[in-house]
């Protein structure tokens, strides 16, 4: 159910110091307007879909239904929520959902906690968030990240932001890391050079930033600094399971970053970077090496497949559609973890959303 990538020995330690206990399960939203690009993303076949991607996700995330925002359509398939809420809903974990910058405020059902973020603009601007916002996050951050670590053994730490992918790009650049043509996207095939071309737009403003914040007001968004904050201050206490792949892996990069930057106290040790094969293996990314780029970082991903689902919308992701998200494959990770479930159990859980 669960494969290694990357640092193995890491990777094997954190599986057996984890194994049997309850995870906590953190989502933080986010919203950039990178994401209307058109054709930036398939999370949300439209410009217009993806400013609602993230509310809905998080709806049914919190309620397992979306009476306010349907879940947007997409291209293909459908939304990894279904995989995280499955494991949530049935195994009962905790569940703590934050905003920290959305341009539509989530609904009273997803009882977000308002991390007082705003959304960011693009990311070719090179003005995406202003510093005062990024500290501020950053600062929530590390208070959330000492809370969540007193309510499980561990925190799944995930994220839900359209264009995601592409703001990692830049971000894992301006830190020096060779990530391109490594990143993963929503599409069947990674949109690379759309992807570059806007990142080197984005970073040809970034000349004169120099500290991760500044890397963050320049190209990044807000999810980023808001879960870099959490699992500094959770590693020092818990273990810590980044759910995702680019994105996660950006943000274990900031992490370092800024923790060297400012000699922060944490424990890498105690984090690794979880995801979905669909990621770890998709043939028009890199996700392996990006991992191995971004160095020191424990990559695994679940090996849940959909080959024999019966329904279309799940059998999309073994076409290359859709892939990860809202935590999906960390999800997927800890329900075996935890719980020890099979691939049929897995499975059944979350046809049974559907």
């Amino acid at each position: 159910m669960i494969k290694i990538y990357t640092q193995s020995q890491k990777a094997e330690t954190w599986l057996e110091t984890y194994r049997g206990k309850r995870p906590v399960f953190a989502c933080v939203l986010g919203f950039t307007e990178t994401g209307l690009i058109p054709n930036i993303s398939a999370a949300g076949a439209t410009p217009e879909d993806r400013k609602y991607t993230a509310i809905a996700d998080a709806e049914f995330l919190a309620t397992g239904a979306s009476p306010n925002f349907p879940l947007p359509p997409l291209i293909a398939g459908a939304s990894p929520v279904f995989i995280s809420r499955a494991v949530i809903a049935t195994q009962n974990l905790p569940l703590f959902i934050f905003n920290a910058g959305l341009a539509i405020a989530p609904t009273a059902e997803t009882q977000a906690i308002d991390l007082a973020g705003i959304p960011a603009k693009c990311l070719s601007t090179g003005k995406a968030l202003p510093i005062e916002i990024v500290l501020q996050l950053f600062v929530q951050g590390l208070v959330w990240g000492e809370k969540l670590a007193q309510s499980g053994a561990y925190i799944i730490l995930s994220e839900c932001v359209v264009g995601g992918t592409t703001t990692a790009l830049a971000v894992l650049t301006a830190l020096g890391i060779e990530a391109k043509d490594k990143v993963n996207s929503s599409h069947p095939t990674c949109n690379h050079a759309q992807k570059w071309e806007i990142v080197q737009a984005g970073l040809e403003h970034l000349r004169t930033a120099r500290t991760p914040f500044e890397v963050v007001a320049a190209v990044g968004d807000p999810m980023q600094i808001a879960v870099a904050g959490m699992a500094i201050a959770a590693s020092r206490h818990s273990g810590v399971l980044l759910a995702g792949g680019t994105q996660m892996l950006a943000i274990y990069a900031l992490t370092r970053a800024i923790a060297n930057y400012q000699g922060l106290a944490w424990n890498p040790n105690t984090i690794i970077v979880g995801t979905t094969r669909w990621v770890a293996e998709d043939p028009t990314g890199n996700t392996v090496d990006l991992a191995l780029a971004v160095r020191d970082v424990p990559l695994m991903a679940t090996q849940l497949s959909f080959a024999k689902s019966r329904f279309p919308q799940l059998l999309a992701y073994e076409q290359g559609f859709v892939k990860e998200g809202v935590g999906a494959g960390g999800a997927a990770i800890a329900s075996h973890l935890y719980q020890n479930w099979s691939q049929e159990k897995l499975l059944a859980a979350i046809e049974s959303q559907l």
